[in-house]
């Protein structure tokens, strides 16, 4: 792969470039503070890198604003990213998620736990379609004209430019990262969209683009001002998680979501109203869970909503048959 790795230490920069072609045959290159890695990534004469890593404390432009700008290039929207962190502090994490972060790397770095994330890393690239594909945000692809191919609806969407929603790869390496004691106080849960398939089948690949995305805009303007991050896991369910001890009513938080998605006055792409809802599966804690068991915590939260999805529609049926019948 080519890698950009950005430090303001040089000794730094010169143990991760000899870390990196020791683990892998990478073409790496490197840059000393955010605006130098800018002007490197914006040189028409630069190849496309496939993964970068940003030290997430420097001085002037922090690697967490240099992954937002990173971000909002078309290039850079779907990159692999990963942050190179010393901090303790969870809130440093958090932010570099929501910029854009797809994972991140401690220091003093272990030459194992660095193979692993960069051979994730690689793997993903694969997994997104080949190292050079390059995505639209979603504020761009909505100037363009509707695109021919429609994403699979198992599949996972990324969506960029909503406050706290991120890329569900980067979801789970956020969790399964983060120690027990760090994720103590969290609560993850699934919001499922309703009739699912009904929609899939009813829009275009642009529209149900649109569907997701505005779906997840009222599901991050409900969580706030709470700490919260969110991701599109595919089959209409999101899955979030909330932290600091925040423990939501999942019914009237769906029933402002439903409410905030009616104001939104939402339309198909031929011109007929869109209206749906959503409905919130069984939460879970994520109290000392870690690892395998804190991903086995997402499982269940995804599985509860779509199973409470189903339910819903069951019991709508059975009442306009009785209805019916009567």
């Amino acid at each position: 792969m080519r890698i950009l790795a950005v430090d303001d230490d040089p000794i730094i920069i010169e143990l991760l470039s000899e870390l990196l072609t020791t683990i892998g045959q990478h073409d790496v290159e490197t840059a000393c503070s955010g605006p130098e890695a800018l002007k490197i990534v914006g040189d028409p004469d630069h190849k496309h890198f496939d993964c970068i890593l940003l030290d997430i404390q420097m001085p002037g432009m922090t690697g967490i604003e240099l992954c937002g700008k990173l971000r909002a290039d078309p290039d850079y929207a779907r990159t692999p990213i990963l942050m190179i962190t010393a901090m303790s502090d969870k809130s440093y994490i958090d932010r570099a998620f929501s910029a854009g972060a797809t994972d991140y790397i401690t220091k003093p770095f272990d030459i194992d736990e660095v193979r692993f994330r960069i051979k994730s890393a690689e793997a993903r690239l694969q997994e997104a379609g080949g190292m050079t594909r390059k995505i639209f945000s979603v504020n761009k692809l909505k100037q363009q004209q509707p695109a021919n191919e429609k994403v699979r609806l198992n599949d996972p969407v990324t969506i960029f430019d909503v406050d706290g929603v991120i890329d569900y790869y980067a979801f789970e390496n956020y969790i399964t990262q983060l120690s027990r004691s760090s994720m103590f106080g969290s609560t993850v849960f699934g919001i499922a969209i309703r009739q699912i398939e009904k929609l899939y089948r009813e829009s275009t690949a642009f529209g149900f683009e649109c569907l997701i995305t505005d779906t997840s805009e009222a599901i991050s303007d409900c969580l706030k001002p709470n700490n919260f991050l969110i991701a599109y896991a595919g089959n209409g369910t999101f899955l979030c998680v909330v932290e600091g001890g925040f423990r939501p009513d999942l019914e009237k938080l769906t029933d402002a979501i439903n409410l905030t998605l009616h104001q939104m006055d939402l339309y198909f792409c031929d011109g007929r109203k869109l209206d749906f809802r959503v409905c919130a599966g069984q939460p879970q804690r994520l109290i000392w869970r870690g690892g395998k068991s804190a991903i086995d915590a997402v499982i269940q939260a995804h599985e509860s909503a779509e199973e409470e999805a189903i339910k819903r529609e069951k019991m709508l049926n059975e009442f306009w048959i009785t209805e019916q019948a009567g």
